[in-house]
């Protein structure tokens, strides 16, 4: 079954997220209190817990938003999905996948200059929120 791992915030863009207990989901803006929720196509970022594994056998001190993610997902193949897939996260909320990766900063993340790469610009994923609600470690994730 494929599930939440984690879930994070920041409240100031370029800083890393901090892992939460919950988060809540806001209808058409993202997560609550997050720097990067807003009125746009890049409202929730989601990366794979077994992409971040890789990383950390390179550096295993990486924590949980590292990556300025706010969801981490495990047991489902994030590779797969498309622009216009949906996710049901829980019982209620309804994610529409946006964007696939995104460019990494001018100089280049931390993290890319401590390993020399980065799985966000390739591997993560972006969504806009269609229906809100509470996120929390452990929540199901399917496929609509």
């Amino acid at each position: 079954m494929a599930y939440m791992e984690a879930v994070c915030i920041s409240e100031k863009k370029g800083i890393v997220k901090r892992e939460q207990r919950e988060v809540v989901l806001k209808t058409d803006w993202g997560v609550e209190n997050d720097a990067h929720a807003g009125n746009w196509h890049r409202q929730v970022s989601l990366l794979a817990g077994e992409s971040i594994d890789t990383v950390k056998k390179v550096l295993p001190t990486l924590k949980n938003g590292a990556f300025a993610e706010n969801i981490i997902t495990r047991g489902i193949d994030l590779s797969c999905l498309q622009v216009g897939d949906r996710l049901r996260l829980g019982e209620e909320i309804i994610l529409e996948i946006t964007q696939i990766g995104k460019e990494c900063h001018n100089s280049g993340c931390a993290i890319k200059k401590a390993t020399g790469d980065c799985i966000m610009p390739r591997e993560g994923l972006f969504a806009r929120v269609i229906r809100g609600g509470s996120a929390r470690p452990g929540d199901p994730i399917v496929v609509c």
